[in-house]
């Protein structure tokens, strides 16, 4: 018995010592297998794989997967240890550079949207605001050539409308009382004498009336009240101003009884049956302004109705707090003055000016601030970025002077998109020209130093060593 249980021990203890050999064993082998499979190779060991084979396409480059720009004569590895990949002969779209293919299935995707460019005749609508303001070509001060005292004053406040012919005072004058005096003699020595058998005294008598009539023309009386003072034979002793033609009183600066000095101003009477509208416009829009356009005008308490006027005067200035351009515009006014003085109006100019030439949209211009591009849609899937000389803004729209033509279709939505990757694209054909030094496989291509930073050459023998900088005050180094 002691000999079996002896013999079982010898034998567990066997069986026991070859699984561990085994398990050691697979574990040694599946870490050889691990660093054997996963071990780098050395640039050294990198052979570059047949370039053409029959049947298949030319390597154009190599290029990293991460950074398009990090492009490569040779296969290798890129800036961050990664595989280069080959870009094949067809990939590059053909065409100036620039030019770019996109597969049709992501052109849809991206939502890329094409117009044709088209000829047309342009036109501008110039919206602004404007200021009602008074016709100054029909404003006219009231005054008197004679001195004298108000004694009736029938337009007694501002903002009166009056009539033409309506009487607007009363004034007491020494030196009209005179005249009429002296009028209506020479009137009677004129009838006394105009039987006399001697000529030169009937001449004498008539000038000697012509020029006391002259005197109250002079003085602006009118024909009928000199007529008046004809047939009835004798003075007045006050005279009626009456208003020149229909208006609107602005200004009175007489009272009724006071004195009143030759040459002053007792109305301001002006006529509103026209307006004018100061428009202001912005210096962009000053090509498309000219005398004579067509303009409308709204008023936000008159929804619905418009006015229409023309551009009859363009200040030959600009407003220096605002910086625009005034227009001066001429509306007629309805009967009851509905367009009132210092009314603030919404004024829509239509140009006169016609300008036929291509259109393109805005949305397909690029502005880059220095250059305006458009992106032209080519066959095949191909878009071609092409820089404009665009002339004045027609709406939504611009006038091309160079660089399209009637019938080309540009890319009106996603263009962006389109143009990064051709900005790419161009960008790596510049880098392709031989014009240097190619990179070699597996390293990047080296880069020009920056000017103003150059390093000086480190002694012999200090190579692999840094440059010790002197120590800082106040610190030692252990």
């Amino acid at each position: 018995m002691p000999q079996d249980v002896q013999r079982k021990r010898i034998t567990a203890s066997n069986i026991k010592i070859v699984a561990v050999t085994i398990v050691l064993t697979l574990l040694a082998a599946g870490v050889a297998g691990y660093f054997l499979g996963f071990r780098k190779p050395s640039p050294h060991e990198v052979k570059a794989p047949q370039t053409a084979k029959t049947g298949e396409k030319k390597i154009l480059y190599w290029r990293s997967p991460m950074d398009p720009t990090e492009i490569y004569q040779k296969p290798g590895k890129d800036k961050m240890g990664m595989d280069l990949v080959p870009v094949y002969e067809g990939e590059q779209a053909a065409g100036p550079p620039g030019t770019v293919r996109i597969d049709p299935v992501t052109v849809q995707n991206m939502g890329v949207k094409t117009v044709i460019v088209q000829r047309k005749q342009l036109s501008r609508e110039i919206r602004t605001v404007g200021r009602i303001t008074y016709n100054e070509e029909k404003t006219r001060n009231i005054s008197l050539k004679i001195g004298g005292w108000v004694e009736h004053q029938y337009v007694n406040f501002v903002g009166k409308e009056v009539s033409k012919g309506e009487r607007l005072l009363e004034i007491y004058s020494p030196d009209l009382v005179s005249t009429q005096e002296e009028y209506l003699l020479a009137l009677r020595y004129k009838n006394r004498l105009k039987e006399s058998p001697r000529p030169e005294v009937v001449e004498g008598a008539e000038s000697l009336l012509r020029s006391a009539e002259a005197r109250l023309r002079y003085w602006d009386i009118t024909e009928g009240q000199i007529e008046a003072l004809r047939e009835r034979g004798t003075i007045t002793r006050s005279m009626v101003l009456h208003a020149p033609f229909r208006g609107i009183i602005t200004e009175r600066n007489v009272l009724e009884g006071g004195y009143v000095q030759p040459g002053q101003n007792l109305y301001t009477i002006v006529d509103i049956s026209t307006v004018w509208v100061y428009a202001d416009i912005y210096e962009y829009e000053a090509p498309w302004l000219r005398p004579g356009q067509e303009a409308e005008m709204t008023l936000s308490y008159q929804p619905g109705v418009t006015y229409r006027g023309k551009v009859v005067y363009i200040y030959p200035y600009l407003k220096n707090m605002t910086r625009t351009l005034q227009a001066r515009i001429v509306f007629p006014n309805s009967k009851d003055f509905k367009l009132k003085p210092d009314m603030w109006a919404n004024v829509t100019l239509r140009s006169a000016v016609a300008r036929e030439g291509v259109a393109v949209p805005i949305q397909a211009v690029i502005r880059t601030g220095t250059h305006d591009i458009a992106l032209i849609a080519l066959e095949g899937g191909r878009f071609e970025p092409r820089e404009l000389r665009l002339g004045p803004q027609a709406g939504n729209e611009f006038q091309v002077l160079e660089g399209l033509k009637e019938g080309e279709r540009v890319v009106t939505s996603a263009q962006f998109l389109i143009n990064s990757e051709s900005n790419l694209q161009a960008a790596i054909s510049k880098m392709l020209a031989p014009k240097g030094e190619e990179g070699k496989a597996g390293q990047p291509p080296q880069k020009a130093p920056v000017p103003g930073m150059e390093m000086p050459e480190q002694p012999p023998g200090a190579k692999g060593r840094s440059r010790q900088s002197p120590p800082m005050p106040g610190m030692k180094m252990p």
